[in-house]
């Protein structure tokens, strides 16, 4: 049954059928208030069936809401950070992002979606107008506004309609909880583990290009050569975590020409090996230049003098690089003594 084929007697209660009549201008009142358009019952008005139907479909979206708050709470524990997925036509993406974002959005929208419908179908759709007051609201305009929001409480079926009331509440106090699960990673603490890397006594340096154990002979006066400690895959899980702290640059000067002493102590041979990360933000040295033994920071151009024991001459980096003691095993080749003994890379709060 449309809205246009409903009897007047099947109107609700105190529904008035002149609502809106339209004034029409004339020479003494050439701007008179048009009135607002006649209202026009909705279906739901007049049959408690389609009442109904709507009902249940603001609780079916409400209770879709829960399901995926508690699917996105699902993916953030099940899934792995490191697992992909392939998606049509999107491509291979990551599985807990799009799981994330998919099922955050479905809670977001279904509950926007059970609210618009029960505001578009089940609440009073009845249009008032008021003439415009002063913004200091006089007593009898607050009695007014709350007479009309007890009104509105009324009219918006929220203690009939039990059953969108408790799927409502339901959604509304699960969603919070995808806030909650996501204070999950600020923890665990890290502890101690920014003060190791995967150095320690006796691993061997192999180089990150060839893969292969390095001897003496393999690294020549003013040459950079790239170190990594023996045992890291590149295809495993974790690798990229190690790498970023044990990742060694090596460089060989004439034993004359280091200055610090305690450099010539932990080198072999005029091979000095400090970490490769920048201690201003972390990113990879690369550049060296032989004549001054300075290695230059790409990223902001802080600048370490490798001859005397990596301290900074140049740039925002706070402090020199860590060296790592190196030496040769009985097979000639060359080996860790121990870990760095302070952390690499950049400055942290716990740093000391």
């Amino acid at each position: 049954m449309s809205t246009q084929e409903t009897p007047e007697e099947k109107l609700p209660a105190g529904q008035d059928t002149a609502h809106g009549a339209v004034r029409v201008a004339d020479e003494k009142n050439p701007f008179a208030d048009p009135g607002l358009p006649p209202h026009e019952p909705r279906i739901q008005d007049v049959d408690e069936r389609a009442a109904k139907r709507s009902e249940r479909t603001v609780a079916l979206l409400f209770t879709l809401s829960m399901l995926a708050t508690v699917g996105f709470i699902a993916s953030f524990v099940t899934i792995p950070v490191d697992q992909s997925v392939y998606i049509f036509p999107i491509g291979h993406i990551n599985a807990l992002n799009f799981a994330l974002g998919m099922t955050l959005g479905v809670a977001l929208f279904t509950i926007g979606a059970g609210a618009v419908h029960w505001a578009r179908t089940l609440m009073s759709d009845q249009e008032t107008a008021d003439e415009r007051h002063p913004i200091a609201a006089s007593p009898e305009v607050r009695e007014k506004v709350m007479e009309d929001f007890r009104q509105g409480a009324k009219e918006s079926v929220l203690g009939r309609r039990k059953l969108i009331r408790n799927t409502m509440f339901g959604a509304l106090a699960l969603f919070p909880l995808s806030g909650v699960v996501l204070l999950r990673d600020l923890g665990p603490l890290p502890g101690t583990k920014l003060r190791h890397t995967a150095w320690q006594k006796g691993k061997l340096l192999v180089n990150m290009n060839t893969n292969e154990p390095m001897r003496p002979s393999d690294i020549i006066v003013g040459s950079l050569t790239f170190a990594q400690p023996e045992g890291l895959d590149p295809h495993e899980h974790g690798y990229m975590n190690e790498i970023a702290k044990a990742a060694l640059m090596l460089v060989r000067i004439q034993p004359e020409n280091i200055k610090d002493k305690r450099e010539l102590e932990w080198s072999h041979e005029g091979i000095v090996a400090y970490s490769k990360i920048c201690t201003h933000v972390g990113c990879p040295i690369s550049l060296y230049e032989q004549q001054t033994h300075h290695a230059l920071c790409p990223c902001h151009q802080s600048t370490f003098d490798l001859s005397d024991g990596a301290r900074v001459i140049f740039g925002p980096a706070g402090h020199a690089l860590p060296q790592l003691r190196i030496g040769v095993n009985d097979e000639g080749y060359l080996e860790a003594l121990g870990d760095f003994e302070e952390p690499v890379g950049p400055s942290f709060w716990e740093r000391g």
